[in-house]
């Protein structure tokens, strides 16, 4: 069962202290290797997955694993890498459908699903699905094991008034205003380097599954 080693994070750790492309230079080859770690890791994470949602059966760890080279040309900041290592499982910013998002990074580790920034002519197949099968989307987000690993919805970004085209007293209001429809549960460091996090995690990602396959609803 392949794990993330202690090296990994400990070059995370040393890359946000030398975030610069001299640092970087010098310490290509740790970075390979926790790069390499993190591949293997994925592949068996997407098979373990697979298991409850074939759709990943797809993927594989060197795809689903982001770039570590920031994109700096229209951004303010300027430092030229990240300092995590993220992978994308079906989700992602502009994604049309619900998926899942890895996410580790000493001390800010997590994992993901739903749907990251849709277009707005998913966004509004989305909400137009809340509105119309509120009760079932209840039903999946107030479930015991989901609640308690997700207590709520992502409320980032989201509109202060009900968006045009719905009723104002709809009775799923506080869910149409927002704009991102994802769950998150932050993981302790002790908890990506488990021996188990392969298991552990898939469980975690499983209990997304009925979510993303509600939002995924409209668009089959």
């Amino acid at each position: 069962m392949s794990t993330i080693k202690s090296e990994t994070f400990t070059f995370l750790k040393d890359l946000t202290n030398n975030n610069n492309r001299e640092w970087f230079t010098e310490n290509k080859s740790r970075y390979t290797e926790s790069q390499g770690n993190v591949i293997s890791f994925l592949d068996e994470l997407i098979k373990e997955m697979a298991g409850f949602d074939e759709e990943l059966g797809k993927l594989d760890g060197k795809k689903a694993l982001f770039r570590i080279y920031r994109d700096t040309r229209f951004s303010k900041d300027k430092i030229p890498y990240k300092t995590n290592f993220g992978a994308s499982l079906g989700m992602g910013k502009g994604s049309q459908k619900g998926g899942y998002y890895l996410h580790m990074e000493p001390g800010k580790s997590f994992l993901a699903g739903g749907i990251y920034m849709p277009e707005s002519s998913v966004l509004k197949e989305v909400r137009k699905e809340i509105s119309l099968y509120g009760a079932d989307f209840l039903k999946i987000i107030n479930q015991k094991d989901f609640k308690k690993h997700f207590p709520e919805l992502d409320q980032d970004d989201q509109l202060k008034k009900i968006p045009q085209g719905f009723e104002k007293e709809d009775p799923m209001g506080d869910y149409l205003k927002l704009k991102n429809f994802i769950v998150v549960y932050n993981l302790k460091d002790e908890e990506v380097l488990d021996k188990n996090a392969v298991k552990n995690m898939a469980k975690i990602f499983k209990l997304m599954k009925p979510f993303n396959d509600f939002l995924n609803a409209p668009f089959l």
